[in-house]
């Protein structure tokens, strides 16, 4: 199994919580898809010799500001290059605002089958907090006019955390995508991260981050009524009805290699990652005028492989399977941590079956924490 990501740029403005790579100017978009087609040429062999896409992920930045001729220009340079199941899962990040009904019946005659949609809220303040360049209106709107297009397969993102006095906004937000009946959800915790509109307003106090029982108790409704509607938790951010997980993401966790294209993009063959420059001009410029990518190799140790499969296995469902850390990568946790993951069980943290470590609800909310514990 072969998955392929691209990142795709640019957003309409800047959502004051974001510190992922964007730019809200247009200015090298045309540039940047002849770029990107050029670089699917140049590193079509990363995968090794003749790899078939099991998945496509479109992601950013905001990929549904890319025309139906750029969408067309990109997919067919993947086409051309590697060989795609028929029945590969290709997912775009869409913002609300930009799902006209001109624009989905462009996507819907693309070779796209799988909608993320970034709804964030339904709270019209809470949109405006963030810097989100749609309505609340916008929000529900969007899904439905996704779903009368033919998108069946759609993903909804929400973010909790967000500061209110009681819980009953998050409440509302939850059961409005419930009502939508969407197959898989995101929920993230807002996060304040330095260098975001966010970040600067934290450390000159007019912002206050939330407090960690406030994001812990909505964490702990958010398992609550998840479970009541039928979705289950196979990551810890990550919710579906059953047999419906993002194959592309749930690959990402299961350490299964990638390519990722596009600025700031990471890539990972199983033994090294690579790292592409997050500059948009200088990435243009490299891969245009000198035909190479802009990229930082990393060579992983056996102990970076181990941590990095500690980190991703501990936040899915499916657990981290000792067996495999010890035979495969040569870490045998049980004899180097043997006593914290007795107390891990003890204290209602994890559970261990058959080799694997499995987090608990409370666990779940020590991830971080337990993860670093038992890092090589």
């Amino acid at each position: 199994m072969s998955g392929l990501y691209l990142h795709i740029p640019f957003c309409k403005q800047a959502c004051h919580y974001c510190d992922f790579h964007f730019s809200t100017s247009m200015a090298l978009k045309s540039r940047f898809v002849e770029a990107l087609t050029r670089e699917i040429q140049l590193r079509a062999a990363y995968l090794g010799p003749s790899p078939t896409l099991q998945t496509i992920y479109l992601g950013g930045g905001t990929p549904s500001l890319l025309t139906a001729a750029e969408l067309d220009t990109i997919f067919a340079a993947i086409y051309q290059q590697f060989a795609v199941a028929p029945d590969a899962e290709i997912t775009l990040e869409a913002n609300p605002d930009d799902l006209t009904p001109t624009k989905l019946r462009e996507l819907a005659a693309s070779p796209i089958n799988r909608l993320s949609i970034g709804l964030q809220s339904f709270h019209e303040p809470h949109l405006r907090l963030m810097n989100r360049a749609h309505s609340a209106q916008e929000s529900g709107q969007a899904v439905r006019a996704a779903q009368d297009a033919g998108f069946e397969n759609i993903s909804v993102d929400l973010i909790y955390g967000v500061p209110a006095p009681t819980h009953a906004l998050w409440e509302q937000d939850m059961a409005a995508a419930f009502a939508l009946g969407v197959p898989h959800l995101s929920c993230y915790a807002l996060t304040i991260e330095p260098g975001t509109v966010f970040g600067h307003r934290l450390k000159k106090g007019t912002m206050q981050a939330p407090p960690d029982e406030f994001v812990a108790q909505q964490f702990e409704l958010l398992l609550t009524e998840m479970a009541r509607h039928g979705y289950q938790q196979y990551e810890i951010s990550n919710f579906c009805q059953p047999g419906r997980e993002s194959r592309h993401n749930s690959a990402y966790w299961r350490g299964v290699p990638y390519l990722g294209l596009g600025p700031s993009a990471h890539s990972f063959d199983g033994h090294t990652r690579q790292y592409t420059v997050a500059n948009n001009a200088r990435y243009v410029t490299a891969v245009l005028e000198h035909d190479e990518v802009p990229a930082t190799v990393e060579n992983l140790s056996a102990q970076d492989r181990a941590n990095e499969y500690l980190m991703t296995s501990l936040r899915t469902a499916r657990g981290c399977d000792l067996a495999h850390l010890r035979d495969t990568l040569g870490v045998d946790l049980p004899a180097q941590h043997g006593p914290y993951l007795r107390q891990l069980q003890t204290d209602g943290w994890a559970t261990l079956h058959h080799d694997v470590l499995v987090l608990t609800d409370q666990g779940k909310l020590l991830a971080d924490h337990i993860t670093l514990a038992l890092f090589q």
